[in-house]
């Protein structure tokens, strides 16, 4: 009987361990890692500068399936309106470490929405996409595209505005620190180019390439 007992212990110990007792699944390994972030769209130099600019290798865990979602919403924003549209949140890299974090959301923008010479003294524009500034608490990329989920986009290209944020951030006003937003904001633009079939990549190179304009 004694034997019995023991052997029925092991066996729920076994059983709890495996989880695999009752239909029992294994949980969902964190998505931690910087390359993780933001759906996945970082290329390997867009993780990079993430980790540099938010000085952590070590991340909250971060949901999944923004690009999809907000892909979506971006296709209906443009069946919906020609005008700008509200923001579109894709994603929000947290560290692990403080309470720091960027946010990256779309939205659809109007000709007239793009920067001029009006704009804030920390931001900086560079040859990118239509239009691209950059600082040390934000980067805007403006870019066009034309895809089969744009109605009427071979005639009037969908006008896309990408935007990183900042939740709070003492970093400088540099180049290193303009350019490692940018990279970040790049790649993810091109992720949500890609989810969306712009043609040509939506004019964006595989890597950024950084060209500073004339302020």
């Amino acid at each position: 009987m004694g034997g019995a007992l023991r052997g029925a212990s092991i066996g729920l110990a076994v059983c709890f361990l495996a989880t695999a007792c009752g239909g029992g699944e294994e949980p969902e390994p964190e998505r931690v890692t910087a390359a993780e972030q933001c759906d996945g769209t970082l290329s390997p130099v867009a993780a990079r500068a993430l980790t540099r600019v938010l000085g952590t290798q070590n991340f909250d865990d971060a949901p999944t399936g923004g690009l999809e979602r907000v892909g979506g919403e971006l296709t209906a924003d443009h069946a919906a309106t020609e005008g700008r549209t509200p923001r579109r949140s894709l994603c929000r890299a947290s560290p692990a470490v403080n309470s720091d974090a960027i946010t990256v959301a779309f939205r659809l923008f109007r000709d007239v929405d793009l920067p001029g010479d009006q704009r804030a003294a920390d931001m900086h524009p560079y040859d990118m996409g239509v239009a691209a500034l950059s600082g040390p608490r934000r980067a805007d990329l403006y870019v066009r595209c034309v895809s089969p989920r744009f109605q009427g986009s071979d005639k009037r290209p969908a006008r896309i505005k990408g935007q990183l944020d900042f939740l709070k951030s003492e970093l400088p006003d540099t180049v290193p620190v303009r350019e490692a937003n940018l990279t970040v904001l790049h790649s993810v633009t091109l992720a949500m180019a890609r989810e969306l079939g712009c043609e040509d990549d939506a004019g964006l190179d595989e890597e950024p390439v950084f060209e500073a304009l004339p302020e």
